[in-house]
């Protein structure tokens, strides 16, 4: 039986940014130095096959430092922890290894720069999620207040609209958070916002890949998890943009086949915490069932690298 035609526009840049990819080999050099097990607070990355497969090196992955035993080394994950943490594990004379990305640790000393010149910080982020609350966690409670929406800004109340400042989580949508941005600026017309834009490149180059591929396609998957904020916000650029079935998958078993039934084109990204290798799971779960066409949409080639903490360099 001959297979139906598909053409599959594959964007790029997708998948893996520097600051995943860093997080990865933290893990990975600290079991090579110091053996298994260590310890983990939080998942490293959000995304279900590289924690899986740290797992199984020998990593455990908890919620909370006090699960950890003070003599094994603990690592804190991408998305960066409240000043307590470390506090807290320096307390207990463990070793630690901060794999924030330094594009969040940029956000952080951002904030307390603003705190040290006597500025209440608002931040644009998504509650609960824990880049928000490790960036929060840098100042004393009531310092940072959290704003998610155009709404949001109308009732936010500040100690002084004269003394403000502005820091965004790294990983939102680019568009929902200038609209953000220019409520704050108009309620507030002297907030004082970052020298250069939080959210990083890796997101902001992304979305613009999708917003290229969205409207060629009938169907956009975005290969990445359920709690990866900027894989979910790949999905909503999708959606905004012209692709009228935008889906969220993390493995090519949740491709729903049936809602794709008669597509002739389909794009594919990734999330900066998926793997290449689930991309290319979905491309040949494609061609299974079709005769595919891979047509590559370029918008920006990254060079970003960033070097492991220098405790990891160091022979044990």
């Amino acid at each position: 039986m001959t297979k139906p035609a598909l053409t599959l526009y594959l964007a790029a840049p997708r998948g893996f940014c520097a600051g995943v990819d860093r997080a990865i080999k933290i893990v990975e050099m600290a079991i090579g130095k110091w053996g298994a097990p260590v310890y983990v607070r939080h998942e490293i990355v959000h995304n279900k096959y590289v924690v899986d497969s740290l797992r199984e090196k020998g990593a455990v992955f908890v919620e909370e430092l006090d699960e950890c035993p003070d003599d094994r080394p603990v690592i804190f994950s991408a998305h960066g922890v409240p000043k307590s943490v470390p506090a807290a594990a320096e307390a207990r004379e463990m070793i630690y290894v901060d794999a924030t990305c330094p594009l969040v640790s940029k956000v952080h000393i951002e904030a307390q720069r603003h705190a040290e010149n006597g500025l209440q910080m608002i931040m644009i982020g998504h509650k609960g999620h824990p880049e928000t609350i490790g960036t929060m966690g840098q100042l004393p409670e009531g310092e940072v207040l959290l704003v998610e929406t155009v709404a949001d800004v109308a009732t936010v109340e500040v100690r002084d609209p004269d003394s403000l400042a502005y820091v965004t989580q790294t990983t939102l949508s680019v568009d929902d958070t200038k609209g953000i941005v220019a409520a704050l600026e108009e309620r507030f017309p002297n907030i004082i916002g970052p020298h250069k834009e939080d959210i990083c490149y890796a997101t902001t180059n992304r979305q613009e890949a999708v917003k290229s591929v969205a409207p060629k396609a009938d169907a956009l998957l975005v290969v990445g998890a359920p709690n990866s904020s900027n894989s979910r916000r790949l999905v909503e650029v999708g959606a905004k943009n012209g692709c009228d079935y935008a889906q969220l998958v993390q493995r090519a078993e949740n491709i729903d086949w049936r809602a794709l039934e008669g597509i002739r084109s389909v794009a594919i990204t990734a999330g900066a915490s998926a793997p290449e290798l689930l991309v290319n799971e979905v491309i040949d779960a494609f061609r299974a069932r079709y005769e595919v066409t891979v047509e590559i949409v370029e918008t920006a080639v990254e060079t970003v690298e960033f070097k492991v903490p220098r405790v990891l360099r160091q022979p044990a």
